[in-house]
């Protein structure tokens, strides 16, 4: 059986959960591709990339966007010319049924040069310009992990012919979907996540929260501004209200648990969390809070402590790896008939 392409992009943690969520799934053996090392848990071969930003800063960088027909391809890099080596040379000797790309414009077209088709996975945001125009044009099937009908809202502006060619499977959870017991506690409590991908929340920040809190408990899930669990979902079950940069990832996660959330969007290119927490304010289990620094926290956490979490159901239902699955099994249908 050929092997299937697995692309993840290296930024934050948040790719590869997903990959770890979705490629057990998929129909065929499954290589990652990543500057992250292999972790633990992936079951198939692994080729760990060099980065492609070894150059001092991006000012060193030469026509890194190619007139803006890409989004990182700087001219004189060894890394980058090592890394789409290393891609190619695996494309010739194994001949892959399909690539899924986690998010690349430029290995989509690497993929698709070589004959590959591509099954692109697209994070929300305003993404109207023409690398990824260019990047959603050169696939096979574009996924995104949001609710049914929420394409236009979660890439605003966009083409609606190309809008129309997005596969909605739900967000992608690595815990399984679970009703949010009563915590038994007397003091309610709150959960701040801080991931790896660069957060705006900071020391001080958190201990203005805190302090504007006195009846609320607080965990801190961070590497650097708290304690990190390995199994988060444990210290989630017992939380009230989740605090959160709506990632793709952390918003999943906390939607599975049922959680309701007071979400805080950080600055990501495309907007991908303003917009994210545009679409959070109609009708979804979430308080969004535009500005850390003027937060009303007694507000927002008793406002969101308030919401039922069981309104998540439509964002994410724990069926989405099977329908990115049978979105890349119905590619591999088409390819083997072509």
């Amino acid at each position: 059986m050929s092997p299937i392409g697995y692309y993840i992009h290296h930024h934050g943690s948040g790719h590869l959960h997903r990959a770890l969520t979705l490629a057990p799934h998929l129909p065929g053996p499954v290589t990652g591709f990543s500057s992250l090392a292999r972790p633990a848990g992936w079951e198939g071969p692994w080729v760990e990339l060099p980065r492609d930003d070894s150059l001092a800063s991006y000012a060193d960088a030469h026509d890194v966007s190619v007139g803006d027909r890409l989004h990182w391809a700087p001219l004189g890099d060894p890394g980058l010319r090592e890394r789409m080596s290393l891609l190619a040379g695996w494309i010739g000797r194994e001949a892959p049924a399909a690539m899924v790309v986690d998010q690349s414009v430029e290995v989509c077209l690497l993929a698709r040069l070589h004959g590959v088709p591509v099954v692109a996975l697209t994070a929300p945001g305003r993404r109207t310009d023409p690398a990824h125009r260019l990047g959603f044009d050169a696939a096979t099937a574009l996924v995104g992990a949001w609710p049914p009908g929420a394409t236009s809202w979660m890439l605003p502006g966009l083409d609606p012919a190309v809008a129309a060619r997005f596969q909605p499977v739900g967000a992608v959870s690595r815990f399984p979907v679970t009703a949010r017991p009563h915590p038994s506690r007397r003091r309610r409590h709150a959960v701040l996540i801080a991931g790896t991908g660069g957060d705006g929340f900071t020391a001080a920040t958190i201990a203005a929260a805190q302090e504007q809190t006195p009846d609320w408990d607080w965990t801190i899930l961070s590497r650097t501004l708290g304690s990190w669990h390995h199994d988060p979902s444990a210290v989630l079950t017992t939380a009230d209200v989740a605090v959160l940069h709506p990632g793709q990832n952390s918003l999943a996660e906390v939607a599975a648990l049922r959680l309701p959330a007071v979400v805080v969007p950080a600055q990501r290119p495309f907007d991908e969390q303003h917009v994210t927490a545009e679409v959070l304010r109609d009708e979804w289990p979430a308080v969004v809070a535009d500005e850390l620094e003027t937060a009303d926290w007694g507000h927002l956490l008793h406002q969101a402590a308030d919401l039922d979490g069981d309104g998540w159901a439509a964002w994410c239902d724990g069926g989405a790896p099977a329908r990115v699955a049978a979105v890349v099994s119905r590619v591999l249908d088409r390819a083997r008939a072509a």
